[in-house]
């Protein structure tokens, strides 16, 4: 360690004629050292599952596009280049990072279960189901459109995309189904934004399997 310097630097002022020392201490100090060190990614416990192909779902990969046909519709995908869909002769569909990186783990994950969800829509579906809360809130189902009735001063219409089928049951039940999991989700998530349920009675749409946590509400005035 070093011992510690004092240096003494004496200016003339112009003005008083006279000198002004100033004593500047240096204080010891330790020497730092720098490791390099390499990180390895781990692979993602879901993207490394592999994904399998039911006999009558049919798989078109091109590249880094990748289309999915079924018998109850047909989905594309695009894969980033940190990633890549490889099929197996067991007929398995392994996705696998091409580079190792942290936005390569975060992609191996996310687009095994994209592609997952891809092969069970078109052959099993997806479904969604809402519920309603509160005296006078019921749902029909008119043509392509459903229509709410949630308590304000007009009935709120929602047009039904092509690929989704709607189905209301004892007014108050409402089913999303179709293959599109994403598109199931984004049209339930629309529906339950028009009355999102309250926390003091629990009023409003909710998912099924939505607990709704409650407030207490204020207590009266003491007498």
């Amino acid at each position: 360690m070093a011992s510690s310097l004092v240096s003494s630097f004496q200016p003339r002022s112009a003005f008083l004629g006279d000198r002004n020392v100033f004593k500047v201490s240096s204080t010891p100090f330790a020497q730092v050292g720098y490791s390099s060190k390499t990180i390895e990614c781990k692979e993602s416990r879901i993207g490394k599952q592999p994904i399998a192909v039911p006999s009558n779902v049919t798989i078109a990969l091109e590249g880094q596009d990748l289309k999915v046909k079924g018998p109850l519709g047909e989905l594309a995908l695009t894969y980033p280049r940190e990633v890549e869909l490889t099929k197996e002769e067991s007929g398995l569909l392994r996705v696998k990072k091409t580079v190792e990186t942290r936005r390569a783990n975060q992609m191996h994950g996310l687009f095994r279960t994209l592609t997952d969800n891809m092969v069970v829509g078109v052959s099993k579906g997806f479904e969604k189901k809402l519920i309603l809360v509160g005296v006078g809130y019921r749902a029909t189902v008119e043509g392509k459109e459903l229509v709410l009735n949630l308590g304000f001063s007009h009935p709120v219409k929602m047009q039904i995309p092509d690929s989704l089928k709607v189905k209301v049951e004892e007014n108050t039940r409402i089913t999303v189904s179709g293959y599109d999991k994403s598109e199931i989700g984004q049209f339930a998530a629309t529906v339950r934004k028009w009355r999102p349920p309250e926390p003091y009675k629990g009023k409003g749409v909710k998912y099924s399997d939505e607990i709704v946590r409650t407030k207490e509400g204020k207590a009266g005035k003491k007498k």
